[in-house]
């Protein structure tokens, strides 16, 4: 049997009648001193735990000790080191110019997110075991807003090492999160620190106030996302208005009094209609409770059976005496216990109760995604507290109930996580309508959410409904099931932490955050695909660019005659100059204007790869012919993974390439892009008839624009090596390789290789994948390639990668996108970051959410459906509608010789086969698929 007690918080008192305390206030800190004698361990007692300069009196430095034995506990539990102190040696670090993500609060609570933030961002996740380690201080030019500075923490790295530190000069927040549970010990003082901060905050004390009110967030889950509830009668006293208007659902509701007393009559009207309506089920029991913000943990439950109505409506009035202002008596159904298997079945044994936690995180595009389920089993005539039972995942919990039919449990695992995703996405709505004031702060927002949930039956189906919203107590349940297996000694690899994704987006939050105010000039707009970067200066040749109307600052100057780049580089500081303009960085994400930008860099003092470096990888002959150079050591050399080629200018130049590079080969540009004018030839008079083909058709920039013709059109031959291809985007800071994202590409239609297909993230093996990742890494550092963003071509071939070329910049095309719908990662973020000479605020070990697999839509093949309006409009809708991704490389539909990509249709999915699957049937459905373009062959790589 499985049941869950609606009313069984962590919080809550035993069950029986006597009287509230009313206690004002929802927090216990201040009142007592610590427990003693708790953590009898081995650690080290004699650390320092004062903050200079903030002094704590008795109290607080009790707590103070108990929160760092607390957290020696929970490390010895998990076992994890010792933390050690370092705090004689104080860290200087780069106050302003680094990522700092500080949480204040119980260990216990927090131990997931702490460890996967070690992991993640290594000795950037800080613990403030006392709120005299903090200090917030006015922000300039911000009325009303302070920024946060942390003067000593516990770092956290991976392994689970931890430090006491100190800091000199304090470190400056990038991210902040504050217990402000009822359990907090430090709650007033961590909702004062939390408002109003200038950097990214996950939790204030208002939206905690709205959040944890039973009733509100019944209210609104019912109205916004359909979420089942239970059945809940709730008098209000003088409501908010967020409880006013509106229709609730049919099993609760809302009666707004005007007074407290002189009630009998209503109250006993309204408790008979409830406690024989149909929306109360099969439930035998009710509770009633007190709720609101003042209630919080300091409440006794009183249980009724349902049918004792003058015992519940004596409870009601009892309890309507101590009402204040905007807050309620609940008359809540007690879920009755869902049988399982299903009624009909025979009883597995004993009756037993289940608690289900999940912990829901937002993630990019402001979407929430289910992080982990964590259940609690318990005899079902006892009360399930989160402290009081051993977490579990949800299949073991269902199992221990008779429920292990595979299929059972992925359909019930699947309406857990629609239940879940569905509160959060209510949640943030309700935030978005909410005034800076009510959030309390501008850059308030909640990233993470605990749900508590119950299985109730409807018919013979299991429907779970939603009981109340939480932060802490989830996430600690979650932390406690993690570091059940996070012993070494188990030998068992640990699943993704349930902080993984809040993890993630404190980092992207915290990466802008460290951009406020940054003043960026990019050098080149570049077409439709690049349209995502024009909120900052730009210099562009086309004076009628629509970039020119979306940036801070147009400079309208010719940079398509790139062998002046040295003296246009001069010119162009110059002009910055002239206009007073107070750059923080500068760069480009068009390959035509990589060497330019790094002159430019280098003339204003400006970070970025040296030119050098930029023109050794923008020359593919040059690219190949330096790394077949770079023998070693270290082993395995570099050159391993570059090719034979030589470069060609002349008919003479042809004739003598054809005995220098095996053949068949590849003939390209130069200096192109795009594959324009690549193609496979296989003996002498092909490369002679295609080499004079391209010098008559492609002499410079107007023949065929933003392929790289301003810096001439010489061309190379190549080796070709037969094997898979794949794409590398590198994150590489200081030399140092900080991301790097492997997806694989489709066959193409040779003799071309324009792209066909592509896969993300890869079905390499994993050994082959960072031998990838290692000969990507390898040849940007052979290059000198050591701060930005880079997207390198490779083949996997039987000899391991080889490399087809580097391109200096971010991955164009649908490659952003993807890397940010898959890994939560920002590319731009990342390059805009790195051009300021800051490090970028990455996870350390990104990982895929799923798969996406993509096809290309080419004019030649595709310009008749392009050109149709319906076809358009429905990809479009079934973009919006989530069902594919479409990105536009072009806007214009122009046939031509040469052709690129025109768009990428994407299908997404839990698995590649799935993912495959979805793109092939709507391909086949809208005629992307045709004799002529097969998309089964062109997918047939991803398997």
């Amino acid at each position: 049997m499985l049941c869950l007690d609606p009313l069984s918080t962590e919080w809550d008192c035993p069950l029986g009648s006597k009287d509230l305390d009313g206690k004002e206030g929802p927090w216990k800190g201040g009142t007592a001193l610590p427990p003693t004698g708790c953590f009898p361990g081995p650690w080290c007692q004699d650390v320092s735990l004062d903050c200079k300069g903030s002094p704590e009196e008795a109290e607080a430095r009790a707590w103070t000790v108990y929160y760092y034995g607390l957290l020696q506990s929970c490390l010895q539990q998990a076992g994890l080191p010792e933390t050690q102190d370092r705090s004689q040696t104080p860290r200087t670090g780069c106050p302003g110019a680094e990522v700092a993500l500080c949480i204040l609060g119980s260990p216990s609570t927090f131990l997931s997110l702490l460890l996967e933030g070690g992991v993640q961002s290594p000795g950037n996740m800080l613990l403030c075991l006392s709120p005299a380690w903090l200090m917030k201080v006015a922000a300039s030019g911000q009325e009303g807003e302070a920024s946060l500075l942390v003067s000593k923490a516990v770092s956290f790295y991976p392994g689970g090492l931890t430090f006491l530190d100190d800091f000199v000069p304090p470190r400056h927040a990038t991210y902040f999160l504050a217990g402000l549970g009822p359990e907090s010990v430090h709650g007033r003082e961590a909702a004062e620190l939390a408002r109003n901060l200038t950097c990214p905050t996950g939790a204030s004390a208002e939206l905690a106030r709205l959040l944890e009110d039973r009733l509100l967030m019944r209210w609104w889950l019912s109205q916004q996302s359909g979420v089942a509830v239970p059945a809940t009668l709730a008098f209000t006293y003088r409501p908010p208005g967020l409880l006013r208007g509106g229709d609730a659902s049919p099993g609760l509701r809302l009666v707004e009094l005007s007074g407290k007393e002189g009630q009998e009559t209503l109250v006993k009207e309204e408790v008979e209609a409830f406690v024989h309506s149909e929306a109360l089920g099969d439930a035998s029991q009710v509770a009633v409770r007190l709720s609101g913000w003042r209630w919080r943990g300091q409440q006794t439950l009183h249980l009724h059976l349902r049918v004792e109505l003058p015992a519940v409506v004596n409870t009601v009035l009892t309890l309507l005496e101590k009402l204040e202002e905007e807050e309620s008596v609940l008359v809540e159904a007690m879920c009755p216990p869902a049988r399982l298997p299903l009624p009909g079945s025979p009883a597995p044994g004993p009756e037993l109760a289940v608690r289900i936690c999940a912990v829901v995180c937002r993630i990019q595009g402001d979407r929430p995604l289910l992080s982990k389920v964590v259940c609690g089993v318990g005899r079902g005539d006892r009360l399930l507290r989160h402290h009081n039972t051993l977490p579990r995942t949800l299949g073991v919990a269902l199992a221990q109930c008779g429920l292990e039919e595979a299929a059972q449990v992925a359909l019930l695992r699947q309406r857990i996580k629609e239940a879940a995703e569905a509160s959060l996405a209510a949640v943030l709505a309700l935030e978005a309508g909410l005034s800076v004031e009510q959030r309390g702060g501008r850059q308030v927002h909640i990233d993470f959410l605990g749900v508590d949930l119950v299985l109730t039956v409807t018919g013979r189906t299991l429907t779970p409904a939603v009981l109340k919203l939480n932060s802490g107590p989830c996430l600690e349940a979650c932390g406690a099931l993690e570091g059940m297996w996070a012993a070494p000694r188990l030998g068992r690899s640990v699943e993704e932490a349930a902080a993984a994704p809040l993890v993630e987006t404190m980092l992207r939050r915290s990466g802008r955050h460290l951009m406020d105010g940054k003043q960026l000039l990019v050098i080149g707009a570049g077409g439709v695909s690049k349209k995502f970067v024009w909120e900052l200066h730009l210099v562009e040749s086309d004076p009628n660019h629509f970039a020119s109307q979306l940036v801070q600052t147009f400079i309208h100057f010719d940079v398509t005659e790139h062998r002046r780049d040295e003296e246009n580089a001069q010119l162009l500081a110059e002009l910055v100059r002239a206009r007073n303009l107070k750059l923080d960085g500068c760069f480009s994400f068009w390959d035509d204007c990589l060497v330019l930008t790094s002159l430019l860099c280098r003339e204003l003092g400006l970070p970025c790869s040296p030119p050098a470096a930029m023109c050794l990888a923008k020359q593919k002959s040059r690219t190949q012919r330096h790394l077949l150079q770079c023998q070693g050591p270290p082993w395995p050399a570099t050159s391993l993974h570059a090719v034979t080629c030589c470069p060609l200018e002349s008919e003479a130049d042809v004739e003598r390439a054809i005995y220098q590079v095996p053949l068949p080969g590849v003939m390209k540009l130069e200096f192109g892009s795009g594959a324009v004018g690549v193609q496979l030839v296989k003996d002498g008079p092909q490369c002679h008839e295609h080499f004079s083909r391209i010098l008559h058709d492609l002499k410079g920039e107007v023949d065929h624009p933003g392929i790289g013709l301003g810096w001439g059109n010489a061309m190379l031959l190549m080796e070709f090596v037969e094997g898979t291809e794949h794409d590398v985007d590198l994150v590489v800071f200081g030399g140092r390789l900080l991301a790097a994202f492997v997806s694989d590409n489709g066959p193409t239609r040779l003799p071309g290789f324009t792209e066909t297909a592509a896969c993300m993230p890869t079905g390499l093996a994993p050994e082959q994948e960072a031998q990838m990742v290692q000969a990507a890494f390898r040849c940007c550092l052979g290059c000198g390639l050591l701060d930005g963003v880079f997207n390198v071509e490779l083949k996997m071939t039987g000899a391991g990668p080889k490399l087809i070329e580097i391109n200096p910049r971010m991955g164009g095309f649908y490659l952003r996108d993807w890397i940010l719908e898959l890994y939560g990662v920002d590319l731009l973020l990342a390059s805009t970051m790195v051009a300021c000479g800051l490090q970028p605020a990455l996870p350390a070990h990104p990982r895929a959410r799923g798969y996406l697999v993509g096809i290309m839509c080419l004019v030649s093949q595709h310009i008749e459906l392009l050109s149709s309006p319906g076809c358009r409009e429905t990809l479009q809708a079934l973009h919006d509608k989530g069902l594919l991704r479409l990105n536009l490389l072009e806007e214009a539909l122009i046939p031509g010789q040469y052709e690129e990509p025109y768009c990428n249709v994407a299908c997404a999915g839990p698995s590649l086969a799935e993912a495959r699957l979805r793109l092939l049937g709507i391909c086949q459905g809208l005629g992307i698929d045709r004799p002529n373009y097969p998309v089964v062959h062109f997918l047939s790589h991803f398997k």
